[in-house]
């Protein structure tokens, strides 16, 4: 009922903005892609040549996602930031937060604070169910996309601890059946879980290419083929690009996932509760919505900037992971259980502690986006804030966490959007503003 609303939605607009263009983040690349294969189409490109120009466009936007999200600060940022300081937490969190909301940006904010008394704060924003007009809650259930990596990584983590894998075991040991090339037998977990394999965000095939192209219009998952025949397939050719060199990869972590349930003969779903969501009392985060208890108060997702082609604020479709795909992008949660996840990284007082702590270690650095185990580390006014960024169907997600201060903040948002500063500034601000003192709101488990 909530598609056949947006499409007759699409239906009144279509007279009055039959291309609703949007950018992707600050650089507009989206509009500037369609742009492009839209202005070679019209001025004499001829049609073998216009369709091949287009899909090459469509691949460079698929293959430059992982840079499109915007998370720095600057110097006006942070002095803005301290100069907040002798106002309350509340009203400072309203005036980075609240504009999101009345501009129409996205729906919904849900925002959460540890703070360094491992307490938690929580501010909710606008609205997360449009039927409903009910707001945002900590227990509100939200699609985190590829937030989904950190659970992997920390899954992955105990399983090196306990010896059932290590860093340095290769694909060609640990898939000795698959027909791989000479490129992708080398691949170690170590450059999964650090993305740095070499391999791509996804195969840039004409079926994938098909599959975005549709999505922009409807809102579909592009990620519907990608089941372990079709990334198998693509691996026994696969030749690595600058392999070393971080690269953001969805399919590498289905590998790690893969690779896993054949390791210990037990599923993602499984291994998740067993190692992460039991331990640590996350009874809201899950692969499978429905069977969550805050599955009935979820949020649902709208358009934002993405996709491109659907009015902001219309309802977008809930994605459907395959099997293979599941570990790095299907998993659901809230704001109160990512927090206690956050906090279980800080600290190495018990052995969960110490092993989590690890991942946020750079692994390969350089001055931006840094490479911890699934984390990417920023310099951020001289401190290193350790952080994950999630954007699928209609939802984004962002997870920090500043070791230093033992601090860490989620948003959540009901919609697809690149701007994902305000929660690096939010982290920034618990560095300078004055910090509640009466008793917890929230008291994180003991692990």
């Amino acid at each position: 009922m909530r598609i056949n609303e947006r499409k007759m939605r699409e239906k009144e607009n279509e007279s009055k903005n039959p291309l609703p263009l949007r950018g992707g983040g600050g650089k507009n690349l989206g509009l500037r892609i369609w742009a492009q294969a839209l202005g070679f189409c019209r001025w004499g490109g001829g049609h073998a040549r216009c369709i091949r120009h287009t899909l090459l466009l469509l691949g460079l936007s698929l293959t430059a996602c992982a840079n499109l999200s915007t998370t720095g600060v600057n110097d006006d940022n942070i002095a803005t930031i301290k100069s907040m300081s002798p106002a309350t937490l509340r009203q400072n969190v309203d005036a980075l937060v609240s504009p999101m909301v009345d501009s129409d940006h996205t729906p919904a904010v849900m925002v959460g604070l540890l703070l360094p008394d491992h307490s938690m704060r929580f501010f909710g924003y606008g609205i997360a169910d449009k039927n409903t007009d009910a707001p945002p809650t900590q227990n509100t259930l939200f699609a985190v996309g590829s937030l989904s990596k950190g659970f992997l990584a920390a899954i992955t983590a105990q399983l090196v601890n306990q010896g059932v894998l290590s860093w340095d075991q290769t694909l060609e040991t640990l898939l000795p059946q698959a027909t791989l090339s000479d490129d992708a037998k080398k691949i170690t977990v170590l450059q999964l879980a650090t993305h740095t394999s070499g391999l791509p965000r996804q195969p840039v095939t004409l079926q994938t290419l098909g599959s975005f192209l549709a999505y922009l219009f409807d809102g579909e998952s592009f990620y519907g083929h990608f089941d372990n025949a079709y990334v198998m397939d693509y691996l026994a050719s696969f030749q690595a690009d600058n392999a070393g060199q971080p690269r953001y990869s969805n399919i590498g972590y289905g590998l790690l996932a893969t690779i896993i349930a054949q390791r210990t003969g037990q599923s993602v779903d499984a291994l998740l509760a067993k190692t992460i969501t039991q331990p640590l009392g996350l009874t809201c985060t899950g692969y499978t919505p429905e069977i969550l208890p805050c599955n009935a108060t979820r949020a649902y997702g709208y358009a934002g900037d993405e996709p491109m082609f659907i009015p902001r604020g219309d309802p977008t479709p809930d994605w459907d992971f395959t099997g293979f795909m599941r570990g790095s992008a299907a998993l659901h949660s809230t704001a109160h259980d990512l927090l206690v996840f956050a906090d279980a990284h800080i600290g190495d007082k018990k052995p969960l502690n110490k092993i989590l702590s690890d991942n946020l270690k750079i692994r390969f650095p350089r001055p931006k986006e840094a490479m911890g185990i699934a984390w990417a580390v920023d310099d951020v006014a001289g401190q290193p804030i350790a952080y994950q960024i999630g954007v699928v169907a209609g939802y984004t997600s962002y997870l920090g966490i500043d070791s230093t201060h033992h601090t860490a903040v989620v948003v959540l948002q009901n919609s697809f959007n690149w701007d994902n500063t305000v929660g690096h500034k939010l982290l920034l601000g618990l560095r300078y503003w004055p910090l509640p003192t009466e008793s917890p709101q929230i008291p994180s488990p003991s692990l």
